[in-house]
């Protein structure tokens, strides 16, 4: 991998990093207590939360499903829709202060959460050695410039499929070997969509990869018949206005795809099986409930979500290639796991400072 882009403003440092990580659990960066980035973003599940849909401090469901964070060091543009937000420091105030969705609820409540931060044993230390030179180092800016450089370092790139890349030929095994010449395929056309080190980067008309993700129309609703998705959430066309972009959402990475259902931008896929047989009849066929319709004729559809056959051995190739791209070192312990106790076990070496809020298990 490249080198990732860092902001001048903001090099790395591991006292930032140490800083980040601590901020990234926190639960005290919500207006309730009742959520942090490690919530919505959790380590097990591939470092995102396992609903259908994100769920704010107040319970309330959103329109999307939550994306994982790792490799984000490398995945710009950011989120499922904004083809300008590349800026993980001004993202993550989204999330922070927004209020439409409410995420953590912290708009308009800087003073409260910069009073927490001051008064919480570890953090006066913490930010002054990450701006040793600043005398008034707790601010928001600091705050997010920290947990972005934090989640620079949540790193996925030593998965079977690596070591396998890397000249291990005992890495895949046959299934899985099978499974990547079929991703390949010109007739599922899986790699013309995800390319590149992290399988996110579409082919251009000329068969070269280009350099940033795109948004597309896969088929997962087709409105009435109308070619439209849900108006709650109708894609790239919300931002650009042009009917072409109905229910164009940015291509994802696959990197530990096996660990992070549901699937796809509103998370109404539950298991990479039921992803593969959607994209095998060409789109997702809705029959019943709040917006019916066949996905395969979307009239907005990308022309490569064709459809194809494919057995159940071929099927259970291509899943067991899917699970060949997660790199379990990322799911459990490490530096970037949750420094705080949350249970009586207290003898952790990098524990924080015990914490029993009440509110840990909100709206999970």
């Amino acid at each position: 991998m490249p080198e990732p882009a860092v902001p001048a403003d903001n090099p790395m440092s591991s006292d930032k990093v140490a800083l980040g990580r601590v901020l990234f659990y926190d639960f005290q960066l919500s207006i309730n207590g009742a959520r942090s980035c490690g919530i919505c973003h959790e380590q097990p599940k591939g470092f995102t939360d396992g609903f259908v849909k994100a769920v704010g401090a107040f319970g309330d469901r959103h329109t999307r499903n939550t994306p994982t964070v790792l490799n984000v060091a490398w995945r710009s543009p950011l989120t499922w829709l904004d083809p300008d937000q590349h800026s993980l420091e001004e993202q993550l105030l989204v999330p922070l202060r927004g209020d439409d969705p409410i995420e953590l609820g912290m708009g308009g409540q800087d003073d409260l959460l910069l009073e927490r931060l001051a008064t919480f044993e570890p953090y006066p230390a913490l930010f002054s050695a990450a701006w040793a030179d600043d005398p008034d180092p707790i601010t928001v800016a600091h705050l997010a410039q920290a947990i972005a450089s934090f989640e620079r370092t949540l790193i996925a790139l030593d998965s079977p499929y690596d070591r396998w890349l890397s000249g291990d030929d005992e890495a895949l095994d046959a299934a899985a070997q099978r499974g990547l010449a079929l991703f390949e395929s010109p007739e599922l056309h899986c790699s013309e969509c995800h390319g590149g080190p992290l399988l996110e980067l579409p082919m251009g008309d000329d068969g070269q990869l280009l350099d940033e993700p795109g948004y597309f129309n896969t088929g997962q609703y087709d409105v009435d018949g109308a070619g439209a998705y849900p108006p709650d959430d109708p894609g790239l066309i919300a931002l650009t206005g042009d009917p072409a972009d109905s229910g164009a959402f940015r291509t994802p990475s696959l990197r530990n795809v096996a660990d992070t259902p549901p699937y796809n931008h509103d998370g109404t896929t539950d298991t990479l099986w039921d992803l593969v047989d959607n994209y095998a009849r060409g789109g997702r066929d809705i029959t019943a409930g709040e917006h019916p319709g066949d996905g395969a004729g979307n009239a907005h559809k990308d022309p490569r979500i064709s459809g194809f056959d494919l057995s159940d051995d071929q099927a259970a190739d291509l899943v067991a290639f899917l699970g060949s791209l997660s790199d379990p070192s990322v799911l459990a312990g490490g530096p970037i796991d949750d420094p705080f106790c949350r249970d009586d076990d207290t003898a952790l070496a990098d524990c924080i400072v015990p914490r029993d809020l009440e509110t840990d298990d909100v709206g999970r």
